[in-house]
C-alpha cells in the first residue's frame, strides 16, 4: 500500500457545510501495509525483499520509489492493470496549533482475489529467494485479496521444504485456514477471537485467551501463537507448552497505527537471529511500546529498541552499563542527533566541585557518559586506605544524578580505550589537568571533537571534604596532574 498524508492547518468551518476546512500546507507519502513490515525490518537492519502486488499507475510507480529510497528490493512487486495500486489518503489537521489529528482517510482500493496467474508468478518469484538464501518469510495479510488461500499455503509449503519459518499477520477474518502449517500467527485479542470463537466473547484477562491460544496452534498446525492482548502484552504458546503471558511496559499511547506491523516485524528479526520465542515476543512487545508512541507509522531503529530494553531490564543496576550496552545506548542517542559527552573521574565522595562539573558537562550536550576507575584502580592511584566508598557506592549516587545518563566502569589505567570505544563529541575535565595531560584528548580531536577544561569550584574537592571530616584520609595528597602509586603496605602512605 502507499500511505499519502495530506497535512494542513485547521481554523473554522465551511460556509456551505457544518465540516471543517483543511487548509492543506504539505503533502507525504509513506510505504504502508506490508511495506511498513518491509521498512520496519530495514530499520532493524535486515535485507528485505517485498513481494505483492500493485497496480499499473502511477501509484505503484511512487511506491517502488519510496521502497527503494528505503533499501528494499521491490522486484518481487508484480504490477495488475485490474486493480488499483492501494493507496489511503489520511488528512491530517492541526487545530488551533495543537498536536495533530487525522480528521478523514480516504482509501483507493481493490479487494477482489487475485487470479492465478499473479499467484504462480509471485511463488516463481519467492522459489528464487528461498535458493539464494532467506531466514524468515512473513505473510501480512489485510484482506486485500493478494494472500488468497492458494498463494499462502503455496508460501507455507515452499517454506517448509526449505526449512525457513513463515510468520503471519493474519487478516481479520473466522476462517484462518489458509495460514495452516505455518511458524507462528500473531493475532490480537479481537483477531483472535473472530477466528476462534466467531466473535466477542466479553474476554478480558489475558489467562482467558488461553484456549484459544490452544485452540490455534492446534487446529492450524502451527509451532507457536503469540497473542497480542494491547496493554496486557502478549500471549505465547509454543506447541506441547504452556501458556506464558509476556508482559509490556506502560506506555503513552499517542497513535496505535503500525503496531501489528512492529509485532510481526520484530519477531521476524529475533527468529532470523537466533532468539527463543519468549525473548523474541519480549523484542517485540519493546518495539511496538515504542511504535504506538509516534504519531502515524514510523519505523523503529534497533538501536533505540535495544536501548529502551535495557533501560527497562537494568532497573536495579540504576545508570551502570557495561562498554558494550553503552555503544548500543549511544548509537541510539547519535542516530537521534544527540551530542555525546564523556567525563571520567574517581568520584569517591561527591562534593560540589563534582556537581558542578558534570552539570557544565551536561549543559555541553545531550547525553552524558562517566566513566569510573575499579575500586583497585583507586587504591592503587590514592592510597590503601581509599575509596571512602566502594564502587557499588559511588556509581549509585551518580546514576541518582539527573545530569549524569549512563556510567561505565573501566579497570585501565586510564580510560582511554572506553573513550575509543564511544567516541564522545565532547571530552570534560577539570582545568587542573593541562589538556596535554588529559588521556584520550588527542584521540577525540582527531576525529573532530572537542575537548573542554571545565574550572573547578575553589575549596571544593575529596581531600578538603575529609579533612573537614577529620579523617586521616585527606593528608594522603597527590600533586596535580600527576598520578602516585602506593604500595600495599603499613609505610605506604607516609612514602
Amino acid at each position: 500500500m502507499l500511505d499519502e498524508l495530506v497535512f494542513g492547518d485547521v481554523d473554522r468551518l465551511c460556509n456551505d457545510a457544518p465540516v471543517p476546512v483543511l487548509a492543506v500546507r504539505s503533502t507525504e507519502q509513506r510505504p504502508g501495509g506490508a511495506a511498513n513490515v518491509a521498512l520496519d525490518l530495514v530499520a532493524m537492519k535486515a535485507r528485505v525483499h517485498a513481494l505483492g502486488v500493485v497496480g499499473s499507475d502511477h501509484a505503484a510507480l511512487d511506491l517502488r520509489a519510496r521502497l527503494s529510497e528505503q533499501h528494499v528490493q521491490s522486484d518481487g512487486l508484480i504490477g495488475d492493470a485490474t486493480r488499483p495500486t492501494t493507496v489511503k489518503r489520511s488528512l491530517i489537521g492541526l487545530a488551533q496549533h495543537r498536536h495533530a489529528q487525522k480528521m478523514f482517510r480516504m482509501d483507493f482500493e481493490s479487494r477482489a482475489p487475485i487470479d492465478g496467474t499473479i499467484e504462480r508468478a509471485i511463488l516463481e518469484r519467492l522459489a528464487a529467494l528461498l535458493q539464494s538464501g532467506v531466514d524468515v518469510v512473513c505473510i501480512e495479510d489485510y484482506a486485500k485479496g493478494v494472500c488468497t488461500p492458494a498463494l499462502c499455503q503455496g508460501v507455507i509449503r515452499a517454506c517448509r521444504a526449505a526449512r525457513v519459518p513463515v510468520l503471519v499477520d493474519p487478516a481479520a477474518i473466522a476462517d484462518y485456514s489458509r495460514y495452516r502449517g505455518a511458524s507462528t500467527i500473531t493475532p490480537n485479542r479481537t483477531e483472535a477471537e473472530l477466528a476462534a470463537g466467531g466473535g466477542r466473547s466479553g474476554r478480558v484477562e489475558p489467562a482467558e485467551f488461553d484456549d484459544v491460544a490452544r485452540r490455534l496452534v492446534r487446529d492450524l498446525d502451527l509451532d507457536s501463537a503469540v497473542v497480542t492482548l494491547d496493554k496486557h502484552g502478549a500471549l505465547l504458546l509454543e506447541r506441547d507448552g504452556e501458556p506464558a503471558l509476556v508482559p509490556t511496559v506502560a506506555r503513552k499511547v499517542y497513535d496505535v497505527t503500525g503496531a501489528g506491523d512492529m509485532v510481526l516485524a520484530a519477531l521476524a528479526a529475533g527468529v532470523a537471529n537466533g532468539l527463543g520465542w519468549v525473548d523474541a515476543v519480549r523484542f517485540a512487545n519493546a518495539a511496538a511500546g515504542l511504535e504506538v508512541e509516534e504519531f502515524g507509522v514510523v519505523p523503529i531503529p534497533l538501536e533505540r529498541i535495544h536501548s529502551d530494553i535495557l533501560r527497562r531490564e537494568g532497573g536495579s543496576r540504576g545508570k551502570l552499563r557495561t562498554l558494550a550496552e553503552a555503544k548500543v545506548e549511544v548509537a541510539s542517542a547519535r542516530r537521534a542527533g544527540q551530542r555525546i559527552v564523556l567525563t571520567n573521574g574517581c568520584f569517591d565522595v561527591l562534593h560540589s566541585g563534582h556537581v558542578g562539573l558534570l552539570d557544565h558537562a551536561r549543559s555541553l550536550g545531550d547525553y552524558l557518559i562517566v566513566a569510573t576507575n575499579t575500586d583497585e584502580k583507586v587504591r592503587e592511584f590514592k592510597g590503601p586506605s581509599r575509596p571512602v566508598n566502594n564502587l557499588e557506592d559511588r556509581v549509585r549516587v551518580l546514576s541518582g544524578l539527573a545530569s549524569v545518563d549512563c556510567v561505565v566502569v573501566f579497570a585501565e589505567d586510564t580510560p582511554a580505550e572506553t573513550i575509543e570505544a564511544l567516541r564522545p563529541d565532547v571530552l570534560v575535565k577539570g582545568d587542573e589537568y593541562r589538556e596535554d595531560q588529559i588521556p584520550g584528548a588527542a584521540m577525540v580531536r582527531s576525529w573532530g571533537g572537542e575537548v573542554v577544561r571545565v574550572p573547578m569550584k575553589p575549596g571544593a574537592s575529596t581531600t578538603s571534604t575529609l579533612r573537614k571530616m577529620g579523617d586521616p584520609r585527606a593528608e594522603i595528597t597527590v600533586p596535580k596532574g600527576e598520578q602516585a602509586r602506593f604500595i600495599d603496605d603499613p609505610t605506604a602512605a607516609k612514602r
